[in-house]
């Protein structure tokens, strides 16, 4: 992944940061762009890449190495409440985000 790269065309593109996330392993651009493997992946993850600063991922604790190669700091979830409290963490302050869209992620692979 080239970070500077990717926060570059994000700043170009005025958007405050990329948000990946996958389940099951089915969006194949994001393990592309972010150059990790697939592997087995049960669990959703997410990664957000700000036009500028640090990345934040979050992993679920059933399968929290799975975003360990990349930068930034790693957090992990076990419940939905958790998820969804850490997942807005990570999103605050950002108003313009480039990410595969369902509402309330009730389709995780829609990139598909």
């Amino acid at each position: 992944m080239n970070l500077t790269q990717i926060q570059s065309a994000l700043r170009q593109r005025n958007l405050d940061g990329w948000l990946f996330t996958d389940h099951h392993a089915r969006d194949p651009l994001a393990y592309r762009i972010l150059g990790i493997s697939g592997g087995m992946t049960s669990r959703r993850w997410w990664y957000f890449i700000p036009a500028n600063g640090t990345p934040k991922g979050l992993a679920h604790k059933v399968e929290p190495r799975k975003l360990d190669t990349l930068p930034g700091d790693i957090d992990h979830y076990l419940a939905w409440t958790e998820l969804h409290a850490k997942l807005k963490n990570i999103l605050s302050g950002s108003k313009r985000i480039a990410m595969q869209y369902s509402p309330n992620n009730d389709i995780p692979y829609i990139g598909l």
